[in-house]
């Protein structure tokens, strides 16, 4: 297998796992709106904002970068396998009975904490 195919399954599969256990897409406004401000709880939240994502959502925003020119359909797709397999896995570890909802909270904590460092850290 490729390098570049394996990078770009890697890449799929580590923003399914995100997708999975935090929503991530709509994950940084949804969730926490849903949690914080409604009263949600984390996993419900976390399930709505999937669920809502499925599919309108990047069909206009891809037809905007397709006209431009912008985009790599082999690459999608092969992001996408990876996207599918991870979300998978990621919903399926996140549900597990001794995963709580707190640990739910805590876990996505660290994962914006992170990223939110690499931004401001890193060039």
């Amino acid at each position: 297998m490729s390098n570049l195919l394996i990078q770009l399954l890697l890449i799929g599969l580590a923003a399914g796992v995100a997708g999975g256990m935090f929503g991530i897409g709509g994950g940084a406004i949804m969730v926490p709106a849903m949690v914080l401000l409604m009263g949600l709880d984390q996993k419900f939240a976390t399930g709505t904002s999937i669920a809502a994502q499925i599919l309108p959502i990047g069909l206009l925003g891809a037809a905007v970068y397709y006209r431009s020119g912008n985009i790599n359909f082999k690459y999608a797709v092969i992001i996408a396998v990876g996207l599918l397999v991870g979300n998978l896995f990621g919903a399926m570890f996140a549900n597990q009975p001794f995963i709580s909802s707190e640990t739910m909270k805590k876990l996505y904590g660290v994962f914006l904490l992170a990223i939110g460092f690499r931004y401001l850290l890193v060039r």
